[in-house]
């Protein structure tokens, strides 16, 4: 009685399945197992993360490794994604040409026009002009509100700018309640004898004139050409609650336009398409195509080098020149990225149009063998190659309680959506889409302006929640839950992911409906666009009607709200679409694995 190892080599995790052929034939499962993949998925460090499984997976069975008569491992295509944006004009400020800021905590209420005076020039200041003070962290709020309170006896003192956290403290202190910005870093940056506007909205409101164009026009005096290029400003401001924009005239502003650039498709029907037309017109253009042999980015682009970028890292962990990098497939989708406003006050950025680009990376020969190979020498055990993820998914797949041929799976996993069909006459029609969770990562993190991978990935995985009081919080779904504990006080007022272990506070100040539409906007983006395209390639005559039922599996099947969303797409199609259940226990996890065991009984290399 032989044991065999399956082993599924995905780009975020490992899994392992292990089963026993019996004397009469019979598979027996005994365990699994699931750990991080190390390295890039299809290269060497990855064999790391299988001895791990591995061992993982033959201690849960009580057996030891050396029991194992062969252990089989998928092909593995890796996938990376990068990010390539349309139209980006940065907009580099020398001289303080033109600068916007958004404080959290400003005081007063307004707009307010005046000349730029440092505080400690306010007694030469003049009557009948009206006047900006520039406050430094050095002067206390008490001395800054009792000076500002003197001088505005005989001078129009119309607003401040300060560089502490403190515009409340020296609001509540002044006769003249006037509009204060305050957390402005580079203070020292602002040119005096200026003249600026500031604005400060209404609690619950945000500003009006700062956040338009031409409502800084009207405020600054700004001709046409000075109001297209506080364009970038005004839209970093939208939706802000107070902001600054000061005017020098003599400044220098230059744009610096890196072109999106476009891409051509080396296929059956050669095409081309500019990255500034859209994700849609990218896949309708791919999609014409036929079979594609290679991707190529235009030289001199935004595109071009971002197609440098995954050839380059393809081919440092291959072994191979960037040149023998083929890209295959890709999926692109709309979204917004915030773009850096260089020479602001404090990193101000505006949203840009951006489009993501997930890409199917192959070299040559993929580098199986060496993995195989280095197993080989480790564990003293046959290692062999022994299947296509999407044909081993399937076999996987038809362990789930309730299903038969004709079967369709979707195998979503990490970096790319792949599909396959099992006809009632045994015959395999597969196909492999670059995008899935990793892209959908990476949209929420740059729509969402994270500065952590690992917080976008938590939103992707869990529910959110606003702790409103020590005792209750609101759930996205509208629901209240009331505790009979205190919860934790370092949680009053923010948005918590609602994990298994406990809830995860989310630093950044940004709502939660806005989370929640950008999370569900990724995932609609990236695999529902992908699961339709992956089965029209496989539905007879590309008709989805033809397809009867579809068995979702891999990671991102096990996403609290994936499904649903393919459930309902699919049910136009009167198509019976649910979660996995692989040999009735393992839920839409390990597949691949308990495929690669199962094919074992077919002419395996046992």
């Amino acid at each position: 009685m032989k044991l065999i190892a399956g082993v599924d080599i995905g780009n975020s995790t490992t899994e392992v399945c292990i089963g026993q052929r019996m004397e009469d034939g019979r598979m027996t499962f005994l365990a699994s197992a699931l750990r991080p993949t190390t390295g890039t998925k299809g290269t060497l460090p990855n064999v790391h993360g299988i001895k791990a499984a591995l061992k993982a997976a033959v201690n849960a069975a009580g057996r030891e490794m050396s029991e194992l008569s062969v252990i089989r491992i998928n092909e593995a295509a890796p996938v990376i994604g990068d990010t390539a944006m349309e139209t980006i004009t940065e907009t580099i400020i020398t001289e303080s040409s033109m600068i916007g800021h958004n404080p959290s905590t400003p005081a007063g209420a307004g707009t307010a026009v005046g000349e730029i005076v440092s505080f400690d020039r306010l007694d030469f200041t003049r009557a009948g002009v009206a006047y900006l003070v520039t406050v430094p962290r050095t002067i206390g709020y008490e001395v800054a509100a009792e000076r500002i309170n003197r001088v505005a006896q005989q001078r129009n003192i119309c607003g401040v700018i300060m560089q502490a956290d403190e515009a409340v403290l020296v609001e509540n202190r002044l006769q003249t309640k006037i509009p204060i910005i305050d957390e402005v870093r580079h203070i020292e940056r602002i040119p005096e004898g200026k003249t600026a506007a500031i604005e400060v909205a209404l609690p619950g409101q945000s500003v009006r004139m700062l956040s338009n164009p031409y409502g800084i026009a009207t405020l600054l005096s700004l001709d046409a050409a000075a109001t297209k290029s506080v364009t970038p400003i005004a839209k970093s401001l939208i939706g802000k609650r107070s902001a600054v924009v000061i005017k020098t005239p003599g400044g220098n502003i230059q744009e610096n336009i890196l072109p999106a650039g476009a891409l051509t498709f080396e296929a059956a029907i050669p095409s081309s398409v500019s990255i500034d037309e859209g994700a849609e017109a990218i896949m309708q253009s791919m999609a014409q195509c036929g079979e594609i042999h290679n991707i190529q980015g235009q030289s001199g682009t935004n595109v071009g080098q971002m197609l440098s970028r995954i050839r380059e890292g393809m081919a440092s962990v291959s072994g191979e020149y960037a040149g023998d990098v083929r890209i295959t497939d890709i999926l692109a989708v709309d979204t917004l990225a915030p773009v850096a406003i260089a020479g602001a006050l404090a990193g101000e950025t505006c949203m840009e149009k951006a489009v993501g680009i997930a890409a199917m990376v192959r070299t040559r020969q993929l580098p199986m063998q060496q993995i195989a190979d280095a197993l080989t020498a480790d564990l003293r055990t046959n290692v062999v190659i022994a299947g296509v993820e999407a044909v081993m998914a399937s076999l996987g797949a038809l362990t789930t309680p309730g299903t038969r041929v004709p079967l369709a799976i979707l195998d979503m996993g990490g970096g790319s959506t792949d599909a396959a069909l099992i006809d009632e006459d045994g015959r395999v029609s597969l196909t492999h889409c670059a995008g899935a969770g990793e892209l959908v990562s990476m949209l929420i993190q740059t729509e969402l302006g994270l500065g952590a991978r690992t917080t976008a990935e938590q939103i992707k995985k869990y529910p959110l929640a606003k702790v409103e009081s020590l005792f209750h919080l609101r759930l996205e779904s509208g629901e209240m839950q009331f505790f009979d504990g205190s919860i934790d006080p370092r949680l009053f007022g923010h948005v918590v992911l609602m994990s298994p272990e406990g809830m995860i506070r989310i630093d950044e100040d940004i709502p939660m409906e806005k989370i929640v539409q950008v999370r569900r906007e990724a995932k609609r983006k990236v695999f529902v666009t992908n699961a339709l395209r992956a089965l029209k390639q496989i539905a007879p005559s590309g008709e989805l009607r033809r397809i009867p039922n579809v068995v979702l599996v891999g990671g991102s099947a096990e996403d609290f709200e994936i499904p649903e969303m393919l459930m309902e797409e699919f049910a136009s199609f009167r198509i019976v679409c649910g979660r996995g259940n692989i040999r009735g226990s393992e839920g839409p996890r390990n597949a691949v694995a308990t495929g690669l065991v199962l094919s074992a009984m077919n002419g395996g290399n046992v």
